[in-house]
C-alpha cells in the first residue's frame, strides 16, 4: 500500500518518519474538534493504518494547542435538525471503536494539549498515552445532554474503576494531566517542553522490539477488550441514540451555542 491513501483525506494529515506514521487531526481552529467529515475519515484512518505496509508504529496527535475538544457543537445542531446525519455517526462510532481495537500496530496517543469528548475517548483507547502537563482530559457527554455511551462507559471504568468513572463521567470535568496520569486514565504526564522527546524515545524502542510478538502481545490483550466491546458498546450507544433525541440535548446545544446556562426540564 503506497501513500495514494492519504489523498482521500480533508481533516487528518500523515506525516513519515522512519517506520512511523503520524496522524495529525488537523482543524487547529476550533481545536481539532471533529465535524461531520472529520467524524467519518477518523471512522477510516485506522483501518487504512492497519494496511499501511510503510509503518510499524502509529502515533496520534492533534495540530496547534489541542489535540481534539470532541464533537463540533455545530454537526450536533445539524444531527438534531437531520436525524439521519446521527445514523451515520453511529455507524462511524462503531468503525472507528473497533478499527482502534483490531489495529495490531501500536498506537500512540501524542495528547499536546485538551483532549475532550472524542478527544478523550481516542486518548484512552490508545496502547500507550503521554500527554503533555498543560493538557487536560474530560468526557462532557452528560453536560451537552449525550449518554457516556459510545466509548467511555467501557475504557474509563477498565483504567480508573467504576466508581472514580461514574464521578468523571456524570460531571464531566476536565482532568488535569497530571492527575489523569495519577489515576491511570493516561499512562504519562511530562513538562509540555520534554513531550516530543519522551515519544521520540518511546517510538524509538518499540521500533527495536521484535514485530510479530509486539503486535501478537497487543492482539492478545485487545481481544479481550473486543469481547467486552462486544457486550458493551451496542447497549451504550442505543442510550446515547435515545439520549440524542431528547429536548434536553437539544437545549443544551443551544445553550452553549447562544452562550447561556441550560434549562433542562429531564424531557
Amino acid at each position: 500500500m503506497d501513500d495514494a491513501w492519504f489523498e482521500g483525506y480533508q481533516h487528518l494529515r500523515f506525516e513519515r518518519a522512519s517506520r512511523v506514521l503520524r496522524i495529525v487531526m488537523n482543524r487547529p481552529e476550533v481545536k481539532n474538534a471533529a465535524n461531520v467529515r472529520m467524524h467519518n475519515e477518523l471512522s477510516r484512518v485506522f483501518a487504512d493504518a492497519g494496511r499501511d505496509a510503510a509503518s510499524d508504529i502509529v502515533v496520534l496527535t492533534g495540530a496547534g494547542d489541542a489535540f481534539s475538544s470532541g464533537g463540533d457543537i455545530r454537526a450536533m445542531r445539524d444531527k438534531i435538525a437531520d436525524r439521519t446525519l446521527w445514523n451515520d455517526t453511529v455507524d462511524e462510532a462503531r468503525a472507528l471503536f473497533y478499527s482502534i481495537l483490531d489495529l495490531d500496530k501500536p498506537l500512540i496517543a501524542r495528547i499536546n494539549g485538551a483532549a475532550t469528548g472524542l478527544g478523550a475517548t481516542l486518548a484512552v483507547y490508545a496502547d500507550i498515552s503521554v500527554a503533555a502537563d498543560t493538557a487536560v482530559i474530560g468526557d462532557p457527554h452528560v453536560k451537552v445532554g449525550l449518554v457516556a455511551g459510545d466509548g467511555g462507559a467501557l475504557m474509563w471504568p477498565m483504567l480508573i474503576g467504576f466508581q472514580k468513572a461514574k464521578e468523571l463521567l456524570f460531571l464531566g470535568d476536565n482532568v488535569p494531566a497530571a492527575e489523569a496520569a495519577r489515576l491511570g486514565l493516561i499512562t504519562h504526564a511530562v513538562p509540555a517542553a520534554e513531550l516530543d522527546a519522551r515519544i521520540d524515545a518511546l517510538v524509538e524502542r518499540l521500533l527495536k522490539l521484535p514485530p510479530f510478538a509486539l503486535r501478537g502481545t497487543k492482539r492478545a490483550i485487545n481481544h479481550t477488550l473486543r469481547q467486552l466491546a462486544l457486550a458493551t458498546f451496542e447497549y451504550g450507544v442505543s442510550l446515547e441514540t435515545q439520549s440524542q433525541l431528547t429536548r434536553d440535548h437539544a437545549e443544551a446545544v443551544a445553550a452553549f451555542l447562544e452562550k447561556r446556562p441550560p434549562q433542562f426540564t429531564g424531557r
